[in-house]
């Protein structure tokens, strides 16, 4: 994956450019995340998902199409509930968003009292949707994810002795690993290590990594972000200590850090909902067409889950019969009886019949990824670099 172009500009910064419409019968969908600042890869990522989504929908020319407008909030709160409150004057009917965890508390909390029906594409924390029932998520929850993590590493004896290094300032690593910990007792895995690090002490992670070594680890579980992820790499290689690294969706990106030897990732495997290198067709045209507006750059699973949230929105909103003059609080009403009404299944980029419960949570499998030669690519399932070679050596 290459390094995501960051978008320098601020308020909003897209719009759909395919309209099948008038803008009398268009329903007003908002997004927002951070397009500047450090965490941009995954807000510029989500908003070219979401882009790219709009225009399909309304080039469709179905009975739900959308009027669109993505703001960044930089990763801030305050900002956030500032873009959420421009988009509104705007008349936003439904949020797709918003991108990170702690900017989606504070915007959701407003969305509870505005009754505006929110999905966010990657705020995974449980408190994310633990709000209110007008807030989903697309994403897996934190805690699924350790879960989840546990069981994959279990079930294809990638290691004996784990060691697990975490963010104990921040509640989407300390979330999964809470969850790992508990799952890894019931499958059997080991756990040697346990080492913690906060943000204020998060530049110089050596000592982890040499409790981790020390302690025999095989395997090192990272959930975390990463940038912290990058440094651990550095660290293990300058200790010349060689396990495998294994991460949940937050190392997303590790590719594009700035500086970062990318060599030094090879073999680090995660469990993510989407692998842009599957050969399956949906994956290729969505990887084709986000390289257009993306100038080149690789989609993550960040863009494919906002991808997704467009194409729910829009599949529900033709089921509940949502229509442009309505209000936003009656649309979000429709919105949640179908969406959790057990009939509704969605298929996209990062799952196949995806369904939600009245929790807002998602329930959908996560698909294994190994970087190798410097690409993202499937552990399970055919890549299209496998497919290519599979084609050539047959002619």
């Amino acid at each position: 994956m290459k390094k995501f172009v960051c978008v320098a500009m601020s308020g909003v910064l897209a719009a759909s450019f395919a309209v099948s419409a008038s803008a009398a019968d268009q329903i007003k969908v908002g997004g927002i995340g951070p397009t500047t600042g450090p965490a941009a890869i995954y807000g510029t990522a989500a908003m070219y998902g979401e882009q790219i989504a709009v225009d399909e929908v309304n080039k469709a020319g179905g009975a739900v199409q959308f009027d669109w407008k993505f703001e960044d909030d930089t990763h801030d709160a305050e900002t956030s509930v500032n873009a959420y409150n421009s988009l509104k004057d705007w008349g936003m009917q439904i949020l797709a968003g918003t991108v990170t965890t702690n900017p989606c508390l504070a915007v959701g909390a407003e969305a509870v009292n505005d009754n505006m029906f929110m999905m966010t594409p990657s705020a995974s924390s449980q408190d994310v949707i633990d709000t209110g029932d007008n807030v989903f998520q697309i994403c897996f929850t934190d805690p699924n994810q350790g879960t989840a993590s546990a069981d994959y590493i279990s079930s294809k004896k990638l290691g004996t002795k784990i060691g697990v290094i975490y963010n104990s300032s921040d509640a989407y690593s300390s979330g999964i690993n809470t969850n790992f910990q508990a799952e890894a007792s019931k499958v059997g895995l080991q756990v040697v290590a346990n080492e913690a690090f906060t943000d204020d002490n998060s530049t110089d992670l050596t000592t982890q990594v040499q409790a981790c070594k020390d302690a025999g680890a095989d395997l090192v579980f990272l959930p975390i972000y990463y940038t912290p992820a990058s440094q651990i790499l550095k660290a293990a290689n300058d200790m010349g200590y060689k396990p495998k690294f294994f991460g949940c969706d937050g190392l997303d990106g590790i590719l594009g850090v700035e500086g970062f030897d990318t060599s030094l990732a090879e073999g680090v495997m995660l469990l993510t909902p989407f692998v842009a290198t599957s050969a399956d067709k949906a994956t290729q045209d969505f990887v084709a067409k986000y390289k257009e507006v993306a100038k080149g750059d690789t989609p993550n699973q960040f863009a494919a889950d906002a991808y997704d949230v467009i194409k729910v929105l829009a599949k529900a909103g033709e089921k509940a019969g949502i229509t442009a003059d309505m209000s936003a609080s009656d649309i979000c009403d429709a919105l949640k009886a179908t969406i959790t009404d057990p009939s509704f299944t969605y298929d996209g980029l990062t799952g196949t019949g995806m369904t939600w419960d009245a929790s807002g949570a998602v329930s959908k499998e996560p698909k294994g990824m190994i970087i190798e030669n410097g690409e993202y690519q499937p552990i399970d399932g055919e890549s299209v670099s496998a497919s290519t070679e599979a084609e050539t050596e047959s002619e």
